[in-house]
């Protein structure tokens, strides 16, 4: 787990690229949920008609096409990890972006489908305990001008 943490405006520009791989991700995973179910549910046949004919190459088609899901789930949340930001939930889309405050390390909190980050939460805390973001946080990490 890296220690970076952001600023606002770090988070706030980093947005777009995490958006998109975030996406990736969700896509990846909800293809690898129906091929599983797809698989499942012909396994559940099988077993109910005692044998049937299936048809391998479509089956052994979207096995590859779970594999190469999988990979690219995997890379998604890797790239995202890198960059220091945490995914907390992937089904709804959820990132923590860590950040000091006055010494203290808060999570600025952001879901998929908002514009932009405009909530907080402390460590110990999660989703349902977000705060609006105030002046104090919206300042931290910035350069003072004299």
């Amino acid at each position: 787990m890296s220690n970076r943490t952001f600023s606002l405006d770090e988070a706030q520009l980093l947005l777009p690229i995490l958006e998109s791989l975030l996406r990736q991700a969700i896509n990846g995973k909800k293809l690898i949920e129906d091929v599983d179910n797809e698989l499942q549910e012909t396994a559940h046949r099988v077993f109910l008609n005692g044998g049937t004919l299936l048809n391998v190459v479509h089956l052994a088609r979207r096995k590859a096409q779970r594999e190469k899901a999988i990979r690219h789930v995997k890379d998604a949340l890797a790239e995202i990890d890198a960059t220091g930001v945490q995914v907390k939930d992937l089904d709804i889309g959820l990132l923590d972006f860590p950040c000091k405050v006055e010494g203290e390390v808060l999570l600025l909190c952001w879901k998929l489908g908002e514009a932009t980050i405009n909530n907080w939460h402390s460590t110990s805390e999660g989703f349902s305990s977000r705060k609006p973001i105030d002046a104090r946080i919206a300042n931290a990490g910035k350069k003072r001008s004299k």
